[in-house]
């Protein structure tokens, strides 16, 4: 065997090192803690300076949102960063992937795209994701509750942020905070934020960058739990991470293998459509036709992590059914807890109930929703619903990513409040161990997809 000297093998652990620390040493600074090189100022009038070596920007009166942005654009990276904010109710964000619309804002623009939020409010919502002057908030916090408490008020905050593919990823001081998928802006400008302040805001106040640096190449995602929920914007597909999570398609876009007719062994040959990437039921309110009725899957489902999209026409009602238990005697009508599908302003079961409890996302007839109006969508676009039961029998709903109402199925609370209900006569209503989940045909056009469920 030919022998190889000392000095080839150094040579090649010399190589091996040098690939090694390239591979490594990725990270480039975007601010040279000095000057505001590389960055360019739009859309509102707060000031930008360059103070101890961090980026500082000021809230200015009667201006709108003020981006500090970068005159480069960039596509798949890793940033990371120190942030502080100064007040209780000032506002932040940083820009991913954004644009400025040139026209907008009589001339001065308007910067939309993903934005990481730095909100120091009680509402501690820090390192969600929201959509910037377009579709509004995309992942509140209510979707992950234990990350409030990542963010320190008063201190400088380390923020990681990864845009790799359709994926983006938060942490907040290395906590794991927001998750989503999404198809929009493969490319963009990376930008700072000073949020607008009115006629009665807080002038003068602070927000503090530093330690700016990203990684564009060699990119290496940190790994991030499973129990993390993720928002996918991608109609009917489940991401990596969801399937390793336990995630399955109850509707793949395509076809009904998982539903049957509430009362046949077999899906509806009539009233209901499914290959267009929509199930959806047909209208037949004020007309001959009978309805097609209810459709259930053919599985029983007990404690489990579910969320679905749907879409109203004007006046529609519909609802999402689970526990439901089907025999001879009810499978025309089969009972079960139901999240309500409705148009609030147009149907009359709106008015009816009590206190609102037949409302959009409420649990019908049972408990009201409490809603915020703007995380209400226009009758025509998708909606994301949610619904959580957990093993303990708690049980949550969600709307576009903010809870409604939370119970405790089979609690004294809970059987109050089917005794008030028109489910009072139905013994043990709502408490079945296990039961089917249900899309209810009420006569009206909605529709639904990205139904996806994960048991617990």
């Amino acid at each position: 065997m030919r022998k190889i000297s000392l000095i080839a093998l150094s040579a090649i652990g010399v190589c091996v090192f040098s690939a090694f620390y390239t591979q490594k040493s990725t990270w480039q600074d975007l601010f040279d803690g000095k000057s505001l090189k590389g960055w360019k100022q739009v859309a509102g009038d707060a000031t930008y300076t360059v103070e101890n070596g961090m980026i500082v920007g000021t809230t200015v009166k009667n201006t709108g949102n003020t981006f500090l942005v970068t005159e480069k654009e960039y596509g798949d990276f890793i940033l990371e960063l120190d942030a502080k904010i100064e007040g209780d109710h000032n506002n932040s964000g940083i820009q991913t992937r954004s644009h400025i619309d040139q026209q907008a804002n009589n001339g001065k623009g308007r910067v939309y795209g993903r934005q990481v939020e730095i909100d120091p409010t009680p509402r501690s919502w820090t390192g969600g994701i929201y959509d910037e002057a377009r579709r509004n908030w995309l992942y509140p916090l209510d979707l992950n509750p234990t990350s409030k408490s990542a963010f320190k008020k008063g201190e400088f905050n380390h923020f990681r942020i990864e845009c790799i593919g359709n994926t983006t990823k938060t942490w907040i001081n290395d906590i794991p905070v927001s998750y989503v998928v999404d198809t929009l802006d493969k490319t963009g400008f990376i930008g700072l934020q000073v949020h607008s302040v009115g006629k009665n805001g807080e002038e003068g106040k602070k927000v503090y960058f530093k330690n700016i640096k990203i990684q564009t190449s060699n990119l290496q995602p940190k790994r991030i739990g499973k129990e993390i929920y993720v928002v996918n914007l991608e109609p009917n597909t489940l991401s990596s991470h969801e399937r390793e999570s336990g995630y399955k398609l109850l509707y793949d876009g395509k076809t009904t293998n998982n539903w049957v007719s509430s009362n046949k062994n077999v899906f509806p040959e009539k009233g209901w459509s499914y290959d267009q990437g929509e199930l959806r039921v047909h209208a037949t309110e004020g007309t001959d036709i009978p309805r097609a009725g209810d459709i259930v899957t053919k599985e029983l489902f007990s404690a489990f992590d579910l969320s679905f999209e749907f879409k109203l026409t004007p006046g529609a009602n519909s609802g999402l059914k689970y526990f439901v238990v089907i025999d001879d005697k009810n499978k025309d009508w089969p009972l079960g807890l139901e999240y309500q599908v409705l148009d609030d302003v147009k149907h009359p079961d709106a008015k009816m109930g009590r206190d609102g409890n037949r409302t959009l996302a409420s649990l019908y007839d049972l408990l009201t929703a409490e809603k915020q109006p703007r995380f209400l969508r226009p009758i025509g676009s998708w909606n994301n619903a949610r619904i959580v039961v957990y093993p303990d029998n708690k049980v949550e709903h969600y709307l576009n990513g903010v809870k409604v109402l939370e119970y405790v199925r089979g609690s004294d609370e809970f059987k109050k409040m089917v005794s008030l209900s028109k489910f009072k006569d139905k013994p043990g209503f709502g408490e079945a161990k296990e039961g089917r989940i249900l899309l209810q045909d009420h006569g009206n056009e909605v529709s639904f997809r990205s139904i996806k469920i994960r048991e617990l």
